[in-house]
């Protein structure tokens, strides 16, 4: 198992997971008892890995696995779920940009020089007789 993790870059404990929730099959066994894997399960995990790197959930990996083990191209179901998951990118780029709009207006709006102490539970001055230009 250490061997197929250091092939793909991942650890045994995720391999042994992969195995218990179905996107691996159980391996076959030495006389040993341990756990052989070949060509295939190389195959198996780094498609699992690449998957995982574009965000796709486990569920929607089982889905693709599940197409690709009849002998059927996945293409369909994974255009489907690249365009979904591509939306959900889309959205998490549009609130990063928004968030840091918010904070660098926040950054520009903080004094440069003469910050009085932050009010209590905040990091501006009070606005009583502080900068009226702190907009925290």
């Amino acid at each position: 198992m250490s061997e197929l993790g250091s092939v793909v870059g991942v650890r045994p404990d995720t391999i042994r997971y992969y195995e218990r929730v179905g996107l691996l099959p159980p391996p076959n066994r030495t006389p040993g008892g341990y756990r052989a894997y070949d060509a295939a399960a190389v195959d198996r995990l780094r498609f699992i890995r690449g998957a995982q790197r574009l965000g796709l959930r486990l569920v929607d990996i089982r889905h693709l696995l599940a197409v690709r083990d009849t002998g059927i191209c996945p293409c369909e179901p994974a255009e489907h779920l690249l365009r979904r998951r591509l939306a959900e990118v889309d959205a998490e780029i549009a609130r990063l940009t928004a968030l840091r709009t918010e904070m660098a207006a926040m950054a520009a709006a903080l004094p440069v020089t003469g910050c009085p102490p932050p009010s209590p539970g905040t990091w501006c001055p009070s606005m009583e007789g502080g900068d009226p230009t702190c907009s925290c």
